[in-house]
């Protein structure tokens, strides 16, 4: 006779919403590809103001930033691997929901969305300094009066 204890975390897994947490899963993919493109932009906004410094304090500050916006951009390109290998998971999940990987790929869900909140808000906190930085060097370098000519 074969006598089945009912796991309350099993339970949970076999009626998880595996569907949603793939569609979740798309959405922070393509969020994260939103960021990538913008870090893009920031760099060559950075670039754009680059050949106008003169003073060594600001090229020193600019290149600051571009480290910064380098390890973001990495960290960018991490974060879409593993979603996208996530992603594949899940895709099993929910065309077999007893997985015994279930726990598993949960744990590394929950981990993606710790990781993905720590990346926007360093992206959010690196932009905001690239506009200050941009703006501050077009003014300590008189760029207006160079750029408006």
């Amino acid at each position: 006779m074969n006598i089945k204890i009912k796991d309350p975390d099993l339970e949970f897994l076999e009626d998880g919403p595996w569907d949603e947490l793939y569609a979740l899963t798309k959405r922070w993919s393509t969020d994260i590809e939103f960021y990538r493109d913008d870090l893009w932009f920031l760099n060559q906004l950075i670039a754009k103001y680059m050949i106008w410094i003169i003073k060594s304090e600001n090229l020193d500050l600019v290149n600051q930033m571009q480290r910064g916006l380098f390890e973001l951009n990495k960290k960018s390109k991490d974060l879409l691997e593993k979603l996208s290998k996530h992603s594949i998971r899940l895709g099993q999940l929910v065309e077999n929901p007893n997985s015994r990987d279930a726990g598993v790929i949960k744990l590394e869900h929950e981990h993606l969305e710790e990781e993905i909140a720590e990346f926007v808000k360093s992206f959010r906190k690196n932009r905001k300094e690239v506009f200050k930085l941009t703006s501050y060097i077009i003014n300590s370098e008189e760029l207006a009066s160079i750029m408006g000519s």
